[in-house]
């Protein structure tokens, strides 16, 4: 048996992870959301398995988050075995360059620290509030959700402007991964930052940065075909969910990937 919590897990990626981890009987998933009735009302329609528990939690808001850590705690008897970061958020300005956004000073500022607040910020309260019980857990693993788009020299070959504050949080993420890391892997903790790779989350996407990425979805497929001419489009986010626990399973610090960044093909492919 092995104990789960899924941050922002309401819909495309995190609840994939729901479904999925809890499929196995034996695992107990949780899963944090602010809005916790539609939630649950979701999961019983969709999942409708008792091993599945949705907890609220408000990642802007740290104060939320002891009452998370309670409740997660009682349902896992006082520990945990993996904590997934999933929640993040693209901002409002996708589509637009460094230099647009520049015109406005106003939207650069918000640009930036809307992503930097819950891509880093409240991404390191989630870890630490959930440490006590991650120390105490047989497996020991923090799986944080970032991106290939944070990957300096991708973005630096191809030209990839677009996303200006959620690619740069998603790079500040990614050290704060590792210097989490720096600190627990001699407790036996592994810290992994994975990338989904390009997911078509359409489906279940209601945030108010939809349309800014389907403005700067063409330009980016094209910059993405450069980089890989075999890449055949978003894929699927069951597909996703299950090459990332793939990955995710077979991560051990032995085999050096303590605080590393990988995708959901496990090495620096991103698509």
């Amino acid at each position: 048996m092995s104990s789960y919590v899924v941050v922002g897990a309401s819909r495309g990626l995190g609840f994939e992870y729901l479904r999925q981890l809890s499929e196995n009987p034996e695992n107990i998933v949780v899963g944090l959301v602010r809005n916790v009735q539609a939630t649950r009302d979701k999961v019983a329609a969709e999942i409708d398995r008792p091993n599945v528990h949705i907890f609220y939690s408000d990642l802007s808001d740290y104060k939320t988050l002891p009452g998370a850590v309670e409740e997660t705690s009682k349902v896992t008897g006082g520990k945990l075995d993996v904590l997934i970061a999933n929640a993040a958020v693209g901002g409002d300005y996708f589509d637009l360059t460094l230099s647009e956004l520049g015109s406005d000073p106003e939207k650069l500022e918000k640009d930036l620290t809307d992503c930097f607040r819950l891509n880093v910020v409240a991404q390191a309260h989630a870890v630490n509030a959930f440490m006590p019980l991650v120390l105490l857990g047989k497996t020991k693993k923090v799986i944080v959700m970032t991106t290939g788009m944070a990957d300096v020299d991708l973005v630096r070959k191809y030209d990839l402007w677009m996303g200006v504050g959620y690619c740069a949080s998603k790079a500040a993420l990614n050290m704060i991964i590792a210097k989490f890391s720096a600190e627990y892997r001699e407790k036996g903790v592994l810290f992994l930052g994975i990338s989904p790779g390009v997911v078509d989350t359409s489906a279940s996407d209601t945030n108010g940065a939809k349309d800014a990425v389907n403005r700067a979805s063409s330009a980016l497929g094209a910059k993405l075909l450069e980089y890989e001419p075999e890449w055949k489009g978003p894929i699927q986010t069951e597909e996703s969910i299950k090459k990332i626990l793939s990955v995710t399973d077979k991560a051990t610090a032995e085999d050096g990937n303590a605080g590393d960044f990988v995708s959901h093909l496990g090495n620096k492919r991103w698509v």
